[in-house]
């Protein structure tokens, strides 16, 4: 038996080198199919970059790897793990990943150190000293250290967004997934951000990512998935999805998109 997440057997199909695998996954709401058969991998130390108009699934697709929602069909293997495994362990899984949503979702009470701190002294059982300089390095990583004293409401949103990404790198997790993290932000305050995942990327973190900045995902992914109606219509490098698309429906995206 495995000692990662619930313990189960991994499964065959998976290669080693594959964090993440999403098989046929399907998630209906009543009587709406979100996602209808998802399939794609993410690499070790690779970025896999989704792009789609809202509502063609990308935020519930990862939730669902997170296990915020159950998905209807298929399967999901982290480390070649059946994660949608009813004998899962939810909680274990979720130590292995970290996410980033739209909103920062900080503590508000917090400090911005403690914020940082917060998971591996309460989840992981790090002792305090040694939690507080893991979170003053990822501080001083991503600019920070001078602002671990202030509360998060003394913080723009761009350092909010930052803190936030740095709560998730405490976990030290397997997989990190970020949902839209520059879409609250004003137009100033996205560069910052976005050079720090930049920066993660580089230090070798294998990366789950919604986003419309077709620039940065043209930069940084190693493989860009276009979804539409809960499906993926196109994979591939972003040289091909991005600059010269097989398929009529991600033409017709980003023609949309970069009219806009």
């Amino acid at each position: 038996m495995s000692s990662e997440p619930g313990n189960l057997a991994l499964t065959a199909p998976v290669p080693p080198e594959v964090v993440l695998a999403c098989r046929g996954v399907t998630k209906v709401f009543g009587d709406h199919a979100v996602l209808r058969g998802v399939d794609l991998d993410v690499g070790q130390h690779k970025a896999v970059v989704l792009i789609g108009a809202s509502g063609s699934g990308k935020s519930t697709l990862l939730r669902c790897v997170n296990l915020l929602e159950t998905v209807s069909d298929g399967t999901i293997h982290l480390d070649g793990v059946d994660i949608t495994d009813p004998r899962v362990d939810a909680v274990a899984v979720r130590r292995r990943i970290g996410t980033v949503f739209q909103a920062y979702n900080l503590f508000p009470h917090l400090s911005v150190l403690d914020n940082v701190m917060l998971a591996p002294r309460v989840v992981h059982k790090v002792p305090a000293a040694e939690a507080r300089e893991r979170a003053m390095n990822l501080l001083g990583r991503v600019g920070l250290a001078d602002k671990a004293a202030a509360y998060p409401d003394r913080l723009s949103g761009g350092q909010a967004q930052r803190t936030a990404i740095a709560r998730a790198l405490a976990y030290q997790p397997r997989l990190l997934l970020l949902d839209e993290i520059t879409s609250a932000l004003d137009p100033e305050l996205v560069g910052e951000v976005l050079a720090l995942v930049r920066e993660v990327k580089a230090q070798g973190m294998t990366i789950l990512m919604a986003t419309h900045e077709m620039g940065f995902a043209r930069e940084v992914a190693d493989t860009v998935c276009f979804l539409d109606g809960g499906v993926v219509v196109e994979s591939g490098p972003p040289a091909q999805v991005l600059a010269n698309p097989t398929e009529a429906r991600t033409r017709r995206f980003l023609e949309r998109f970069i009219s806009r």
